[in-house]
């Protein structure tokens, strides 16, 4: 599927546009760009994830909202919807942890593509977000 890599991923500050999918040979999420693997984020790194929506001005509105005149006006209340996937994640190979999102196309899309990723992650679902459980040895290490 079509994204936009927001970042949040160590080594890849910037912003840019590619396809997500899902490597399920490989037992990870996979981020390309022009055909290239940019980098992945394993399967089982996946701590918890939630779609996320955000109301955007476009550019165009942006600029045509600052032009000095009384016609520019109706251009600073245009505003549509921005579809976010948001991951956390705790990678236990190479112990790097963070917060990363992706910009997919529409609702539909992120809710199939964090359905999805929730099933081959191993998530549950706690309200409108999945996060991972703890095992029972793990509680009891962090538990008095």
């Amino acid at each position: 599927m079509k994204a936009k890599y927001e970042g949040g991923i160590f080594g890849y500050p910037k912003t840019m546009e590619g396809t997500l999918t899902f490597d399920d040979t490989n037992q990870r999420l996979l981020f390309r760009k022009d055909q290239r693997e940019l980098f992945f984020i394993p399967y089982n790194a996946v701590t918890s994830a939630f779609a996320d929506t955000h109301k955007r001005q476009p550019k165009a509105a942006t600029i045509a909202g600052a032009i000095p005149s009384i016609y520019s006006l109706p251009a600073h209340f245009i505003r549509t919807k921005v579809r976010y996937l948001t991951l956390q994640y705790s990678d236990p190979d190479t112990r790097v942890a963070g917060v990363t999102s992706f910009r997919l196309d529409n609702k539909d899309l992120v809710e199939s593509a964090l359905f999805t990723l929730a099933n081959k992650s191993g998530l549950v679902p706690r309200g409108e977000i999945y996060v991972k459980k703890k095992d029972d040895a793990e509680a009891k290490k962090t538990t008095p």
